[in-house]
C-alpha cells in the first residue's frame, strides 16, 4: 500500500523541450548541410570513379543526418505556439527535408542544391532563436 504512495512523483515540472533548453540546435543541421555542399565540390573537381562512389555515399548519408536534426527539431523542440506564431513553420520544414532529401541534397552532386538547402536552414535557424529568446 506504500508502495504506489512512495513511487507518485510529487512536483510536476513542465517544459516547453523534452529536455532543459540547450540540447536543441539547427547548427548540427547545416554543419551537415555545408560537409554535403563540400563534398558535392570535391566530387565536382575529381574523375577518380572510387573517389566519387565514395563521396556519393557520404553524401547521402550526411543529408540523412540533416534530416535527422531538421526533424528532431520539428517534432521535439516546437510546440503548438510557435506554429501559430509562424504559421508558414511547418511548410517550411517540410520543404527544407524534401529539399535534404533524394529530391534534392540527397540526389544531386550539385553544389547549388546544397545551397538551397543551406538558405532553408537558416531560415529555421532564424525562427529557432527568435523562439529562444521569447
Amino acid at each position: 500500500m506504500r508502495l504506489p504512495r512512495i513511487l507518485t512523483p510529487r512536483v510536476t515540472a513542465s517544459a516547453h523541450c523534452d529536455l532543459p533548453c540547450g540540447v536543441y540546435d539547427p547548427a548540427q543541421a547545416r554543419i551537415e548541410a555545408e560537409s554535403v555542399k563540400m563534398i558535392c565540390e570535391k566530387y565536382q573537381s575529381n574523375t577518380d570513379p572510387e573517389y566519387r562512389t565514395r563521396a556519393i555515399l557520404i553524401k547521402e548519408q550526411r543529408a540523412e543526418l540533416v534530416k535527422h536534426h531538421l526533424w528532431v527539431l520539428w517534432t521535439d523542440y516546437f510546440k503548438p505556439q510557435h506554429f501559430e506564431k509562424y504559421p508558414h513553420l511547418h511548410e517550411l520544414f517540410n520543404e527544407t527535408t524534401k529539399l535534404a532529401g533524394s529530391a534534392g541534397a540527397k540526389g544531386s552532386m550539385d553544389p547549388a542544391v546544397a545551397d538551397k538547402l543551406l538558405l532553408k536552414i537558416d531560415e529555421i535557424s532564424k525562427i529557432f532563436w527568435e523562439t529562444k529568446q521569447a
